[in-house]
């Protein structure tokens, strides 16, 4: 029996993992364990750069791109971006006999009876949730918390209903001028208020409550014959940088290193409870990030010495790597030799094509458009991705081939002279070429000396981005 636990943190960048991170002003010895104990994608991508997106492509091996988002991300309340019938991990798994479940945040939209502010009817189910993509049982929140509804979710249903109203509050993070809390007070008026709460939500306490549901949950399911998978999407390191008082003062990073301190705890708390159960050595867990770490990154190497994206340039809703590469560890100690190091590129859309090949299972033309297997990277096999495409929180792309990196920067050129009247401004393109090999820091722009290079890529960027996938059909 072969047990899948993926966990997925929200903003957290390559050099928030100790083991990747040498100067690190905190140590995540947890996360260090999954290293040791595993596989490192060392050259491993989010499918986006911002929250939404990304989730989208892990869990449907698709670009989100090639939906109605373009840019940015979704609310708590709205149609689901997973279109129903659409193949995710999930059902692809529960299909081939496995309990799902997903505890945690899901930002991928569902809808609530009624409107904010008026008309509300909470006793009525919410649709278009995780258990109608493909998760037995789910557990969790609708979105980021600076979003509303700001409640716990149980299958279909709310706990508690968010009949009060709160907005983000001054938070605890100094050298961050937009830090905030959600947390009590709360309002029985809108008055300024936008986000609807539950009387009993307290942000300090959501790691904890989706680790201890997890670990219920997963006791549960490996009392019965059937393997499991579950999908564990923490709040962490996102804003609001809340870890709870045990971990204040922990790290040499301020409260941003104490939460990553809580959330490398949390994880191991879900390591040591797949141990306990003496299930661990026929489990594959797989931890990785959202994207790259949010802007206080900058004030964070400024207060701190801390370098969150590591050596890598820029970070969150940034196409530079900083944005996309992030933390992707393997351990399944049953088939994975610990200790091993991978420096293929991959993406997570790949899991569903990899999930896929370990269960001698193929997928149709209508799923995983974007999703190619690293499953023999696991046994230390090398493998060659295709192109990969990279996508901007503002709608901007950039290309992955091999060692190459292509960035278009689209724009309006400013016009001279008199505007025809009703013709559009002429589209402004540059680019950026450069060499990951020799220049993983992007810090050298080779596309005057490469044209054949950037007409290649800019060439293949279209094709992909007009086809209906980039993955073949085997």
């Amino acid at each position: 029996m072969c047990i899948r636990d993926r966990i997925y943190t929200d903003d957290q960048g390559y050099g928030d993992v100790s083991a990747l991170n040498p100067e690190s002003k905190f140590q995540t010895p947890n996360l260090d364990r999954l290293v040791k104990e595993g596989l490192t994608f060392t050259d491993g991508h989010s499918s986006d750069t911002v929250c939404t997106p990304s989730r989208y492509g892990l869990l449907t091996g698709r670009y989100s791109w090639r939906t109605k988002l373009k840019r940015g991300v979704v609310g708590a309340d709205l149609p689901c971006l997973i279109e129903n019938g659409r193949m995710t991990l999930a059902s692809l798994l529960r299909d081939h006999g496995y309990q799902t479940a997903m505890i945690g945040k899901w930002h991928l939209g569902m809808q609530f009876v009624g409107s904010a502010g008026k008309g509300r009817d909470w006793s009525k189910p919410f649709t278009d949730g995780p258990i109608e993509k493909g998760f037995d049982h789910f557990f969790g929140i609708p979105a980021s918390m600076n979003y509303g509804v700001l409640t716990y979710l149980d299958q279909d249903r709310i706990t508690t209903p968010p009949t009060l109203w709160t907005k983000k509050k001054p938070g605890v993070v100094k050298y961050d001028k937009v830090s905030y809390r959600i947390a009590p007070p709360y309002d029985k008026e809108k008055g300024g208020n936008n986000l609807e709460v539950a009387p009993d939500f307290v942000d300090q306490k959501v790691l904890k409550v989706f680790t201890e549901k997890s670990m219920e949950w997963i006791r549960q399911a490996s009392a019965k014959e059937k393997p499991f998978f579950l999908y564990l999407p923490y709040t962490s390191p996102h804003k609001p940088v809340i870890p709870m008082d045990e971990f204040k003062g922990k790290s040499q990073c301020g409260a941003y290193g104490d939460f990553m301190i809580e959330t490398d705890h949390r994880v191991g708390q879900i390591l040591k409870t797949l141990d306990d159960l003496k299930i661990a050595e026929d489990s594959m867990v797989i931890f990785s990030s959202d994207n790259g770490a949010e802007n206080t990154w900058k004030a964070r190497i400024e207060a701190h010495g801390h370098r969150s994206n590591g050596i890598y340039r820029d970070g969150k809703r940034s196409r530079y790597e900083g944005g996309h590469r992030v933390p992707f560890l393997i351990r399944w100690p049953a088939v994975i030799k610990g200790g091993s190091t991978s420096r293929d590129a991959v993406c997570q859309t790949d899991v569903l094509a990899t999930f896929a090949e370990m269960l001698g299972a193929e997928l149709p033309s209508d799923a995983g458009e974007d999703s190619a297997s690293f499953y023999p990277a696991l046994t230390g096999k090398n493998i060659e991705r295709g192109a990969m495409i990279h996508h901007a929180s503002n709608g901007q792309f950039a290309i992955r081939e091999g060692d190459w990196k292509l960035i278009v920067n689209t724009g309006t050129a400013k016009r001279r002279g008199k505007k025809p009247q009703g013709a559009p401004a002429p589209p402004k393109v540059s680019y950026e070429l450069y060499n990951l090999k020799d220049d993983p820091s992007e810090t050298k722009n080779l596309q005057a000396e490469n044209p054949e290079e950037v007409a290649h890529l800019e060439a293949l960027l279209k094709k992909i981005k007009t086809g209906p996938r980039s993955v073949p059909v085997e």
